[in-house]
C-alpha cells in the first residue's frame, strides 16, 4: 500500500469562520470522540510495544521519547510525570527537536535536522540496553526518522508512534505504532486529534509498564514522589484507606519513612 499523508488531507469540514462558537465545538467533540476508537484499533501494536519496553526497563534499560512540535512535548510532558507518579528518575527521558525552549517556544527548521535526534540520544549516552521511540504524528520528521535510523544500526530497539499508514517512521521501527486518526477539524493541524491519540498512546505506555514494573498497589501509586502537599494528602489518604490508620498517624509514618511503599512494607511486617 502506497504512503499517503491521511494526516494532511483536507478537513471534513468547510467554512468554519463562518460557524457559532457552539457549531465550532460541537463539531470538534464530534471528531475527537472517534480518536479512541482509532487507538482501540490499534492496541495489538501498542501491547507489543508496551511489553518491548518493559522488558527494556526491567534489565536496567531506559525508555527514550523522540519528537518535533506537538508530538515532542507529548513525550517531554509524558517523561516528566513519571518520576513523581512512579518514582523513577532518568529512566523515561524526553527528547524534542530544538531543545528544551521548543517546548515553550516553536524552534523553526529543527525537525528538519538529519543529525540532530541521534546527537541528541548520544548526549544521553544511549546505548544497546535501551529503547527509543520515535513519536511523529506525519512520520516523516527527518530529527525523528534519522535518529531511528541510526539506533537501528546501533543495535538499539526502536518503537514508533504515528498517525499515517505505512509512513518512513513506521518502516524503520521494531516496534510501531500506527493510529489512523483522519484529517483534523483544521487541515494538517496534527495538534489535534493526532497529539490527542499520541498522548492516549504515551499515558498507556507509562501506566502499563510502571505497573507491571510494581510501582502500583491495588490501584494506589506507592513510590510516588512526596514533593509536594497534594501529594503528600494524597499519601495519607491512602495509608488511612489502606492500613485503617488515622490521618495524624498516617502523617507520623510518613515523617519516619518518606515512602509510601516502605510505610506499607513494614506495617505488612508488624502485622
Amino acid at each position: 500500500m502506497p504512503f499517503e499523508k491521511t494526516t494532511e488531507r483536507e478537513s471534513n469540514y468547510n467554512n468554519l469562520e463562518k460557524k457559532s462558537v457552539k457549531e465550532i465545538i460541537t463539531d470538534i467533540n464530534y471528531e475527537d470522540k472517534s480518536v479512541a476508537d482509532s487507538v482501540g484499533n490499534s492496541l495489538a501494536e501498542i501491547e507489543k510495544l508496551i511489553i518491548e519496553v518493559y522488558n527494556t526497563l526491567l534489565t536496567g534499560g531506559r525508555l527514550f521519547y523522540i519528537g518535533s512540535g506537538t508530538s515532542g512535548r507529548m513525550g517531554v510532558l509524558d517523561a516528566s510525570e513519571c518520576p513523581p507518579t512512579f518514582g523513577v528518575n532518568d529512566t523515561v527521558i524526553g527528547l524534542i527537536a530544538g531543545g528544551d525552549k521548543a517546548i515553550r517556544n516553536s524552534q523553526e527548521f529543527a525537525e528538519d535536522s538529519v543529525n540532530q535526534g541521534w546527537l541528541d540520544l548520544m548526549n544521553h549516552n544511549v546505548s544497546k540496553k535501551d529503547i527509543v521511540i520515535g513519536i511523529a504524528a506525519s512520520g516523516t520528521t527527518p530529527y525523528v526518522l534519522n535518529a531511528l535510523k541510526s539506533c537501528n544500526k546501533n543495535q538499539i530497539r526502536t518503537g514508533s508512534i504515528c498517525c499515517n499508514r505505512n509512513s518512513p517512521i513506521s518502516l524503520n521501527s521494531n516496534n510501531p505504532v500506527e493510529v489512523i486518526v483522519g484529517p483534523e477539524y483544521i487541515t494538517g493541524s496534527s495538534r489535534m486529534k493526532a497529539g490527542t491519540a499520541q498522548k492516549m498512546i504515551l499515558n498507556m505506555v507509562s501506566t502499563a509498564v510502571m505497573i507491571k514494573l510494581g510501582k502500583v498497589k491495588g490501584s494506589l501509586m506507592i513510590d510516588m514522589q512526596l514533593s509536594n502537599n497534594k501529594l503528600i494528602e494524597r499519601a495519607v489518604n491512602i495509608l488511612s484507606n489502606c492500613l485503617n490508620v488515622t490521618k495524624e498517624e498516617a502523617k507520623k509514618l510518613i515523617s519516619k519513612y518518606g515512602s509510601v511503599r516502605k510505610i506499607i512494607e513494614n506495617h505488612n511486617v508488624r502485622s
